[in-house]
């Protein structure tokens, strides 16, 4: 065997293993443009760490002094930042060695980075640097105060910036962290780094909490939370979520027709809910809402989910399209049953009686509608220039005529 090739080959695996240009995925290099912080909200193990250390680790090739890391607590920098599979002492040829009396770092080069802990932001007063690196931002004890003494701690060198590798939170601290024009936003999910996590972690997260809100959080890398205003909380439509099945006694499917068709067009909202009349709950079965085709595509949907949920009928909003949204699904079906309901309210107006039916544990979800969930916790909210809510409104036309219309029947006894 040729041990010069033996020796190159196991050369460029040791490159390929530290040479991140070769590894790093679009979403974990920095952003172009100039800004001062770069915030990555990514999932649990989609690169985070890896991405943060290796910018830092640019930054002292490309000649920087003083570098900052902060961390939850100083476990978890030794743990992660430092010590971890992708951080700083694990990572390149020349890695940095730690003073752990000192919360230290000193590279071969004689750059020198500090460790500080989240859980005392004073210890950020009057240190000064080139470059920080911030993580698990939303698990941080003091965020606010925290990022503040950062901040104005990073005065030297012509461009100082920070990176922030984050799950996110719902905290008011990163709420208003991305609102600032200075800052530039990345995100991963947990799945885009596959090729480095074990598939059974992968499939067990998914099986766990695919579609849930923690999911979204935890391995999407979403920033999910409650709106001001809005009827509907995330709380209470995940509440809603049932393994439970049962018979129905009545089954429909609901239509939110659009006003125009084309693709930048509103959806056609398309839900199927069905009735179950011994407890008088309404389970939602299926989101089938189409976005961008035209009336006569969005009609056949309607149709092939009437017929595939053997449903008793359609109710169709005619407020935009009048006899036209009957006229087109007749004439496609002529045995389709249409009921035709007319909107006298605004959406939120209609929706109150159903976020009460929600907060009673009388609407139940049999999957997770991830976009019609959304929807229905932006319900309420003064929606200028908001997309329409169109899946949210058919399933308020839906819960209205399974439940509430019945109420409202008038009703005559005989003595």
């Amino acid at each position: 065997m040729n041990k010069g090739f033996v020796k190159k080959a196991s050369d460029l695996a040791v490159m390929h293993k530290f040479h991140w240009p070769l590894l790093a995925r679009e979403d974990q290099w920095p952003p172009v443009g100039d800004w001062m912080i770069w915030l990555m909200m990514g999932g649990r193990g989609a690169g985070k760490t890896r991405a943060g250390a290796e910018w830092l680790r640019r930054r002292i090739r490309q000649g920087a002094r003083r570098v900052a890391l902060i961390a939850p607590n100083f476990n978890d920098a030794r743990e992660v930042m430092l010590g971890g599979e992708s951080g700083l002492l694990n990572l390149g040829a020349s890695p940095p060695t730690y003073q752990a009396s000192r919360h230290r770092l000193e590279w071969p080069n004689g750059a020198e980075g500090y460790v500080f802990s989240a859980e005392d932001p004073d210890s950020l007063r009057g240190p000064q640097f080139e470059f920080a690196w911030a993580d698990e931002f939303c698990a941080w004890k003091y965020p606010e105060a925290t990022l503040s003494n950062l901040r104005l701690g990073l005065r030297l060198g012509d461009r100082p910036r920070l990176v922030i590798t984050t799950t996110p939170r719902p905290i008011p601290a990163l709420k208003t962290l991305i609102m600032s024009e200075a800052v530039a936003i990345t995100r991963a999910k947990t799945k885009d780094n596959a090729g480095n996590l074990s598939p059974v972690f992968l499939s067990a997260m998914e099986e766990a909490y695919g579609g849930t809100q923690l999911g979204r959080q935890e391995l999407e890398g979403e920033l999910i939370f409650d709106q001001e205003g809005a009827l509907f909380t995330r709380a209470l439509v995940e509440s809603a979520f049932t393994t439970e099945r049962f018979g129905f006694s009545k089954v429909i499917v609901a239509i939110d027709p659009p006003v125009t068709s084309g693709q930048r067009s509103d959806a056609c909202g398309l839900i199927v809910a069905g009735l179950v009349e011994d407890n008088g709950h309404v389970h939602i079965l299926h989101d089938g809402t189409v976005q961008g085709v035209s009336p006569k595509m969005w009609a056949q949907k309607a149709i092939t989910l009437w017929d595939f949920y053997d449903a008793d009928y359609l109710v169709a909003e005619v407020n935009q399209g009048g006899e036209m949204v009957s006229t087109i699904l007749k004439t496609l079906n002529p045995d389709v049953v249409v009921k035709s309901v007319y909107a006298s309210k605004g959406k939120a107006a209609r929706a109150e009686p159903v976020a009460a039916l929600y907060e009673q544990g009388r609407v139940k979800h049999q999957k997770r509608f991830s976009e019609l969930e959304d929807e229905l916790c932006r319900l309420g909210l003064r929606s200028s220039g908001r997309k329409s809510p169109d899946r949210a409104d058919a399933l308020v036309w839906a819960v209205t005529d399974l439940l509430l219309k019945a109420r409202t029947q008038p009703r005559i006894r005989s003595l």
